[in-house]
């Protein structure tokens, strides 16, 4: 390993670890990501304690019951037309004369809770307007759990600038397991990551095979039941290709010592091979009780936080290489990871308005990296050494995410010609 800083996520490091309850903050906490945090609170009460909220504001109704559930002092939404909903659905909740938690509301309004007092911020937001809150907890101080990959995607160098070792503590399920699996050896002795990957849907077939693929067959995950968004990713791999990115901003491993293996049972989340040969792996039935309990608790661990395998019973673990043909994504998030500077935002971006295409029906699947291929390749290669900042990447996304849309349309008037 290089002499270089420490990794932004080390198990071996404490960042600000407070004894007793943590106060959290918890950010999506409509989504998936946000609901089972809240499960875990709840049935840990003498561990966590929840004093803010923040979600988008398609839930108002979900939103007002968490914040009556945890006493919250304040809650959030991006959209301000839904605070009258919002305020409507508290009232339901709190009996009368009984105050109800400040409500904020704006693009600014979960950053501005990600700021702040409080132990731990839990970034649950999906896409990469979660990077404002991702950099706001990092500046005010907080332990960052980062279930909210493309805010550290689109804003790694941003987020390695102002980030302390050890402050962030990944929250997605390989991460967590190499978060783990590090914490056995020294930083000197690992030889490579390996990212374990369910292979989607798909895993098996050709790209002439996929040419046909529907929405619906997609959005059909064989291990993992999570939004539309990363369910498509999972299907093209894209998800696998951001988290070669994250693994190598958040533990300061080169790429190419980042091996993607395809594992369809998702029972081994990833694995560290250390210079003496031996390989850690982590394990658990796929459930994501466990990467959050890890984000909210470390270095404890919350009891019961996720299920345990039954050794008793036999099972089958396999393992496959990566068929770079039919799944191109990885190796071309490996190309943007390199380049760095705004590239990784434009093919963060640029897959986010191909998957709404394909969804809509109007980009075929093989269309979606087809597509962001040729925005990637549009946009160029960055000049070394070039500084980056918010504003960089809000203007490269906003172009990506129109030209994907050209193209997209381009696509599919060529194809109903």
């Amino acid at each position: 390993m290089s002499d270089s800083p420490a990794p932004l996520a080390d198990p071996h490091l404490l960042f600000d670890t407070a004894d007793g309850r943590r106060d959290l903050v918890i950010l999506g906490s409509t989504g998936s990501i946000g609901t089972q945090a809240i499960d875990l609170v709840l049935r840990n009460p003498d561990r966590f304690r929840v004093t803010a909220l923040s979600a988008a504001g398609g839930r108002t109704a979900l939103l007002a019951e968490q914040a009556h559930r945890l006493r919250v002092s304040t809650v959030a939404v991006a959209h301000p037309g839904a605070v009258p909903a919002l305020r409507e659905a508290l009232r339901e909740w709190y009996g009368a004369g009984e105050p109800l938690p400040e409500i904020l509301a704006g693009p600014d309004a979960a950053a501005t809770l990600a700021a702040s007092d409080c132990h731990t911020v839990l970034n649950g937001i999906t896409g990469s307007i979660g990077l404002a809150p991702t950099l706001a907890a990092l500046k005010a101080g907080r332990t960052l759990a980062l279930a909210n990959k493309e805010s550290l995607i689109v804003g790694g160098p941003l987020v390695k600038a102002i980030a302390a070792p050890g402050q962030i503590i990944p929250v997605d399920s390989e991460h967590a397991a190499l978060f783990q699996a590090l914490a056995a050896g020294k930083r000197a002795d690992v030889r490579k990551l390996v990212v374990t990957a369910s292979g989607g849907p798909f895993r098996g077939r050709t790209r002439e095979e996929l040419a046909d693929v529907t929405r619906e067959q997609a959005l059909s995950h064989p291990t993992w039941a999570m939004g539309p968004v990363i369910t498509i990713n999972s299907a093209t791999l894209v998800n696998k290709g951001l988290e070669v990115i994250e693994a190598h901003l958040l533990y300061d491993i080169p790429f190419d010592r980042i091996e993607v293996v395809v594992h369809p049972q998702s029972y081994v989340h990833s694995m560290v091979e250390f210079t003496d040969g031996s390989t850690l792996a982590q394990a658990t039935p796929p459930d994501m009780g466990g990467p959050i309990a890890i984000g909210l608790g470390w270095p404890e661990r919350v009891p019961d936080a996720a299920p345990a395998f039954d050794w008793s019973k036999a099972s089958t673990w396999e393992f496959f290489p990566l068929d770079t043909e039919a799944f191109p994504s990885v190796g071309l998030a490996r190309h943007v990871g390199t380049l760095g500077s705004t590239a990784p935002a434009v093919f963060n971006a640029a897959n986010e308005e191909c998957v709404d295409a394909f969804l809509a029906g109007q980009l075929p699947f093989n269309g979606i990296m087809d597509t962001v291929t040729a925005v990637v390749s549009e946009h160029g290669t960055p000049a070394p050494g070039t500084p980056l900042s918010v504003a960089d990447v809000l203007e490269a996304e906003t172009w990506a995410r129109a030209r994907a849309r050209e193209l997209s349309a381009k696509a599919t008037a060529e194809a109903r010609a």
